[in-house]
């Protein structure tokens, strides 16, 4: 079943350690053990450490979202003694950086980061500052997510897929790479997706006559609003025919970003049937049978 929630965000403690002074730390939230050299590094402080607004909303936004992934790597590491994420459309690797520096820096284990990204020189940089940082246990690949499911560069199988705000079908790629290497959680944020819009577009005069809920979809930017919103249902439901439990919640405010949603999967071996013909009545009936391959439900192989 998915489970709709609305989450507050937790107040963030005061930082110690190596953070800044405490006026400055309660003014910028910083974390406690973070290095506030890579925030400067992420331009998210300026060199004397000071927050734009910009800066803030960003660091917000990871820290929300650390707060649902941490307890995560946490129990995959528990039951096996170390713990690989992939995060796709890495983009300046804001989430992986953090990810790294909270989590992942102190484990004397074999516990990785992958980050995957288009953009080589947004990977050259991210290589770049993670060996200055020494955060050994990082890799950045300038592959699409589509592509990195065949690579040899990254292993069989990975524990924990993250994608934040991948752009168009990305998303979809990264939930379609997580399936493809047995992920036990899937974390995402989806962004914009204009593929079932058009689609929808492309169908609606044969929707009208035949299904009076086309009506839901008939103008124009209920069809761009509907689509968003029911491109996030087909996901939830492929992935509940893979076995997973899904969870769908708010990741910040609507003042921070439109894009809010955040969508998170955790494979248990769920019983597959419902789901399995849920996803294929709902394709048929808003006339998105086309679409079957992108939102399958069959078992991938790599």
């Amino acid at each position: 079943m998915v489970k709709k929630s609305r989450a507050s965000a937790a107040p963030l403690p005061p930082a110690g350690g190596g953070a800044p002074s405490a006026p400055l730390a309660e003014k910028h939230e910083i974390r406690p053990g973070q290095s506030i050299e890579l925030l400067k590094e992420l331009h998210i402080l300026t060199r004397d450490g000071k927050l734009n607004q910009d800066s803030r909303r960003k660091l917000k936004q990871v820290y929300h979202l650390y707060q649902f992934i941490e307890p995560l790597l946490s129990d995959v590491r528990a039951r096996q003694g170390s713990v690989s994420l992939v995060d796709h459309g890495a983009g300046k690797s804001y989430l992986g950086f953090i990810l790294y520096d909270l989590f992942f820096k102190d484990l004397a284990d074999a516990s990785h980061i992958y980050g995957i990204e288009t953009r080589e020189e947004l990977v050259e940089k991210s290589v770049a500052l993670a060996a200055r940082l020494d955060f050994a246990r990082m890799s950045f690949l300038n592959l699409s997510v589509a592509e990195s499911t065949l690579s040899t560069r990254l292993p069989e199988t990975v524990d924990v897929v993250t994608a934040l705000h991948a752009c168009n079908t990305a998303t979809d790629d990264a939930i379609d790479f997580a399936l493809r290497k047995h992920a036990q959680y899937i974390v995402v944020v989806p962004c914009c997706q204009a593929e079932v819009a058009s689609v929808l577009r492309r169908n609606k005069g044969q929707a009208l006559a035949a299904n009076v809920l086309s009506e839901i979809w008939r103008h124009p930017i209920h069809t761009r609003e509907f689509a968003s919103q029911i491109t996030n249902v087909l996901r939830c439901l492929q992935l509940e025919a893979h076995g997973y439990q899904v969870s769908v919640t708010e990741l910040v405010g609507w003042e921070h970003s439109m894009k809010n949603e955040l969508i998170i999967a955790h494979y248990r071996d769920l019983p597959r049937g419902k789901p399995t013909q849920r996803l294929a009545a709902l394709l048929d009936t808003i006339g998105l049978d086309e679409m079957r391959e992108r939102f399958y439900a069959e078992s991938p192989a790599i």
